[in-house]
């Protein structure tokens, strides 16, 4: 079985169907076998090595989590995938995407000291930061898929680029779409500011008049002229693409999206431009199922986990490792608690339309591994 773009997953045919492989520990160590060595044993597990090629540059997709936010995964784990990817002759950097909304990680400048005072330095996980989109969220590559939503998505450039991704995603709530996981991680996290703008809203941005300072950037940096400022900036609707440029190159927050995309769509969008990153590129997924919070790690604080730490997960399939994720969480607490802290989302709109676009398979074997020795 393989994936939309000729990347073949492990799947195989159980009771007339196939299904996917996920690989799971749980949080039990002994004196010989701690968590890190875990970690360990299922990177070999999914054959990390499969899609290492000498010298070929490989992207640790990662969340350095909003500073004052400590659910984000830690750079211990960060240092045992970056010295796998060494181990077969890769050159693993990490990186994420610019973040839409302003705070610390809205810009390459900051978001670097983010990264680097959540403990995501070169020292303790051996491998440089680069951030994908670059300076203001703006270096982006174009990506032609031509899906029911998205015709071409905006990919930040140090992950369009790249030979091949390791993913690591921090399983949790998310307010707008049930849940972020691999999907999530992959799709939104990878996306230049201007691809986040897509997938968020269909309206164009709008000038906040208290913050604008006349600058100017705007008005230069806008790729059809739609832009003039005065006492402040104005934009002419008219001629406005909506391509999110304006919002990438201010940096006070006078250039803003109007979130009004309900949350089916923007899952849907989102699960397109999981689709676009990894369209040719040769790709693992390891989930942290620890610290399980009720919203992104894009805030800078944390309320009360909703589920118990419960392990860690590995697959080739996107799709299933979400599934799994999602499973075991309900399995943990005996009820859906993403549902209760946001009711008014589903996020089984991710997995289905995921599903659907051929991005992966629902189906999967959850094989438990490294519990006792190495």
């Amino acid at each position: 079985m393989q994936l939309h773009a000729n990347i073949s997953y492990k799947a195989y045919e159980k009771w007339g169907e196939y299904v996917s492989v996920v690989y799971f520990t749980d949080l039990t160590t002994n004196g010989s076998l701690n968590l890190l060595k875990k970690l360990e044993v299922l990177l070999e597990k999914v054959e990390i090595g499969r899609i290492i090629k000498q010298n070929n540059f490989v992207a640790v997709k990662l969340h350095f989590g909003e500073y004052g936010n400590l659910a984000f995964i830690r750079p211990q784990y960060v240092k045992v995938v970056v010295d796998q990817i060494k181990k077969y002759g890769g050159k693993p950097f990490l990186t994420d995407s610019n973040t839409l909304y302003r705070g610390h990680r809205s810009n390459a400048v900051d978001h670097l000291l983010n990264a680097s005072l959540n403990g995501f330095t070169l020292d303790v996980t051996g491998a440089p930061v680069v951030i994908a989109d670059g300076l203001r969220g703006s270096d982006e590559v174009k990506i032609k898929i031509s899906k029911a939503y998205v015709k071409e998505a905006k990919i930040g450039s140090a992950i369009a680029l790249a030979d091949s991704l390791v993913v690591l995603t921090h399983f949790k709530g998310h307010e707008q779409t049930g849940f972020g996981g691999t999907i999530k991680n992959v799709g939104m996290g990878s996306a230049s500011r201007a691809g986040k703008l897509e997938q968020h809203s269909e309206s164009k941005p709008v000038v906040v008049v208290q913050n604008c300072i006349a600058c100017r950037m705007c008005e230069k940096n806008c790729p059809v002229g739609a832009i003039t400022v005065v006492k402040f900036a104005n934009i002419d609707y008219a001629k406005c693409i909506g391509c999110g440029q304006c919002i990438a190159m201010c940096n006070y927050g006078a250039m803003s999206p109007e979130w009004d995309e309900s949350s089916e769509l923007l899952s849907k969008k989102m699960v397109e431009y999981t689709y676009a990153v990894l369209k040719g590129k040769p790709a693992v997924f390891v989930s942290f199922i620890t610290d399980i919070s009720p919203d992104c790690d894009c805030w800078n604080t944390n309320r009360p986990a909703v589920a118990p730490n419960i392990g860690i997960a590995a697959s080739t399939d996107p799709v299933a490792l979400d599934q799994a994720c999602i499973d075991l969480v309900l399995r943990a607490t005996g009820k859906d608690p993403f549902l209760e802290v946001h009711p008014k989302v589903s996020w089984n709109t991710q997995l289905e339309y995921a599903e659907e676009i051929g991005l992966g398979n629902r189906k999967y074997e959850l094989i438990k591994v490294a519990c006792n020795v190495l």
